[in-house]
């Protein structure tokens, strides 16, 4: 165990200094540009991977020519099939990290930890938490349940029911590759504070006491936690990879259609009429369109990029991921089971003003994303 430990301890401080001493030669060799240089290329090359793009571009044009290429079907295809492989890609190697990781951190582990924290400060670790969870709303919901039979406050299973669907490394990453990293970093940063504070309301306002009463009722074993092997946890996270792709591979090809869709056929004058910055309704609208879909982060980002490049504000399209992903009607529905009407109004209610307030306050500072 001891080797094991000097070993992931050798690994993360050759990370950090590879991190450190490309940082450092940017810095060196160009200042800030160099840094941005830096930045520029993980978001375009390595995340973004517009050299599949090209690739992709010169392989369609040899093959339809370029005048076909050039027209809106042409666009369409091209951006149909580098924008489905590149999310595919993205999303197994991510999941399948992200559930490395997981094997480490367990739930009876997770209950622990979140049984030695109060206050907001354990309202907070539950929203973090919810970052290194994979999952959907509809997932998560399960998970929601075990946490509240478990005896833990509402405050903090609520930040991790909000932050679950919303935020996590994979949708980072994807954020980051579609978007830079401003936006992606200001997205799981507002979708952290809403949980937080979403969480936060509920506990203190008292509606959080209105579970349903066979989910306060039923009991929870204690199960001693089984260290897995390195296989095991390889196996793992193979599984749980295999098992995300299979739920959300139907949503990216919708969300990828409808983008390509938005993309290039459907006029800008159009998206600007209704979604454009200057329209006051236009976050409230984004918010309401999203709510009725069921996605997750991976199945609105090809919809988001495409609104981006239409001109959409940026709080705008925020709204509509984060409404699509945590107020979803499927996974309202399936909530609906296991809290009271009251508390379910609630969750709603704090979640939607939660997300309408985030759009505007975006759509105010848009310049500085754009």
């Amino acid at each position: 165990m001891e080797t094991k430990k000097r070993k992931w301890l050798w690994w993360l401080i050759g990370i950090i200094a590879v991190v450190v001493l490309t940082v450092g030669i940017a810095l060196l060799a160009g200042g800030i540009n160099g840094i941005r240089a830096v930045g520029d290329f993980i978001t375009d090359q390595i995340l973004g991977m517009k050299w599949l793009n090209a690739l992709i571009g010169m392989a369609f044009t040899a093959m339809f020519g370029a005048t076909f290429m050039s027209g809106h079907w042409g666009q369409a295809i091209q951006f149909f099939v580098y924008d489905t492989i590149k999310i595919v890609v993205l999303l197994c190697v991510l999941i399948y990290l992200i559930s490395y990781i997981q094997s480490y951190i367990p739930p009876e582990r997770t209950k622990k930890i979140l049984g030695n924290f109060k206050g907001i400060g354990a309202n907070a670790i539950g929203a973090l938490l919810g970052t290194v969870t994979p999952f959907c709303s509809c997932s998560s919901i399960p998970i929601f349940m075990g946490f509240t039979r478990a005896g833990l406050s509402s405050g903090v299973t609520f930040s991790f029911l909000i932050s679950s669907p919303l935020v996590d490394l994979g949708a980072f990453i994807l954020l980051a590759s579609v978007f830079g990293f401003p936006i992606a970093i200001a997205y799981v940063v507002v979708g952290l504070v809403l949980a937080i504070i979403g969480g936060t309301i509920i506990e203190k306002t008292g509606v959080g006491k209105h579970v349903q009463d066979f989910i306060l009722e039923g009991s929870i074993a204690e199960v001693d936690g089984i260290e897995m092997s390195q296989k095991d946890r390889l196996l793992y996270a193979k599984d749980q990879m295999l098992s995300t792709l299979k739920k959300v591979w139907i949503y990216i090809l919708v969300g990828v259609g409808i983008g390509a869709t938005i993309h290039n056929f459907i006029p800008t004058e159009w998206i600007q009429a209704v979604l454009g910055s200057d329209k006051w309704y236009a976050v409230p609208l984004a918010t309401i369109l999203g709510t009725p879909m069921y996605a997750d982060i991976f199945g609105t980002i090809p919809v988001a990029e495409a609104l981006f490049a239409k001109g959409v504000g940026v709080g705008t399209i925020l709204s509509f991921m984060m409404s699509v992903t945590a107020l979803s009607l499927p996974s309202m529905i399936m909530l609906s089971k296991a809290v009271k009407p009251k508390l379910l109004f609630w969750f709603i209610f704090i979640v939607v003003i939660g997300i309408i307030i985030i759009g505007f306050t975006f759509n105010a500072f848009n310049f500085l994303f754009v």
